[in-house]
């Protein structure tokens, strides 16, 4: 098959597109490679777009391009679209830029393929489990229940973690399925919802096959280091490897569902080539909540450097409390079963990083930047 791949380059995409062309596929990659992610020379700073540029048609444009997009979708039979702007603190304040290009972008791809010629069969687009907002809980008095936002006077009182809204008891925390409800607490978790839909219901009226994953933590060798404003993991790690403290928001329990980047290839290459995923969407997670406190620790005792991890009570505005995938569904109809463990992805993710160069730590400037508006205390 001919296959795009829009945000080829980054970390899901080139680890896509190594899989994809070792199966005798070949693939066109759509990427901006942008600064955030693949510093500011990318042939030599970049090694995700160095390990695929020379085994691809690689397209240096951007998916709120119309010309760009026209290129790129020329001959192909399906298109795997990733590309988009992640972070839920940033999204907070770059609003137009994340709709631009995560919105934008998308209704741009779809406009094309809804006006234009073209042998495209499949769509498959990256959502993500910011879109659920917080996840799935139950209470005794209403039994299955979905809360709302978290209010800043509760965070600041240190009450983190959602309550009943009849009783104010505790809830206790489910695993979040597709069914659970839709209501995203960021900007970045509008657009991913935004771009889901649009995908799902554009496709289905044109006859063009269409699945959309959501995503939950990935990670891996190979992630940016770079970015401060997505993946715990690599954050922690940079200001590990900096020397520097780590302070954890809230009281350190808040959990995270971390699926290791070879359990997200498979999934997705299964749903790209299942026609049981036709007009379906999927959780795609390790099935497992792990709290933050828990990987800062292992961060430290796995790289061997003494330094501070400090529970501080701060929170960002539109961050969640829980969310861990409920993988049923991926499972009966893909035949998904995560792989990796995080014990062991963990374990392979900071040899990677051990390899690296040491990444300058800019956390604290996006830390200010959040702060200066308000969006976190």
């Amino acid at each position: 098959m001919n296959i795009l791949i829009t945000g080829g380059a980054g970390f899901i995409g080139s680890n896509l597109t190594h899989s994809l062309i070792g199966q005798g596929h070949f693939v066109t990659i759509l990427d901006n490679l942008s600064c955030q992610i693949h510093g500011d020379n990318p042939s030599i700073t970049s090694p995700l777009y160095i390990s695929i540029k020379d085994k691809v048609k690689f397209i240096y444009g951007s998916v709120t391009e119309e010309k760009s997009w026209q290129e790129a979708i020329i001959g192909q039979d399906a298109i795997i679209h990733l590309a988009a702007e992640t972070g839920t603190g940033q999204s907070m304040y770059e609003i137009k830029r994340y709709v631009d290009i995560n919105i934008g972008g998308t209704a741009l791809m779809l406009d094309i393929l809804a006006n234009q010629p073209h042998q495209v069969k499949k769509v498959l687009v990256a959502s993500s489990r910011a879109i659920y907002g917080e996840g799935k809980y139950s209470s005794k008095s209403l039994g299955v229940c979905y809360p709302e936002s978290r209010t800043k006077a509760d965070l600041e009182a240190g009450h983190f973690d959602p309550l009943c809204p009849i009783t104010g008891e505790p809830l206790v925390l489910l695993a979040t399925d597709e069914e659970s409800k839709i209501h995203p607490t960021s900007v970045y978790g509008i657009t991913k919802q935004n771009q889901e839909q649009m995908v799902m219901t554009v496709c289905s009226s044109l006859g063009i096959a269409a699945t959309a994953l959501r995503y939950q933590n990935v990670y891996g060798p190979g992630q940016s280091l770079r970015n401060p404003y997505t993946g715990i993991l690599s954050i922690f790690s940079t200001r590990i490897k900096n020397g520097n403290s780590i302070n954890i928001f809230e009281d350190g329990k808040e959990s995270r569902d971390f699926v290791y980047i070879d359990d997200v290839i498979e999934a997705t290459v299964l749903a790209l080539f299942s026609s049981k995923a036709n007009g379906e969407v999927f959780g795609i997670g390790s099935g497992v909540p792990i709290d933050v406190m828990t990987v800062a620790s292992i961060l430290v005792k796995q790289y061997g450097v003494d330094i501070e991890l400090n529970i501080t009570g701060d929170f960002r505005l539109g961050d969640i409390r829980h969310n861990f995938a409920d993988l049923k569904k991926a499972n009966e109809l893909l035949g998904f079963k995560p792989k990796v463990s995080f014990e062991e992805g963990i374990a392979l993710f900071t040899q990677w990083v051990n390899k690296q160069e040491v990444i300058a730590d800019s956390y604290d400037q996006s830390i200010a930047e959040m702060k200066k508006r308000g969006l976190m205390k």
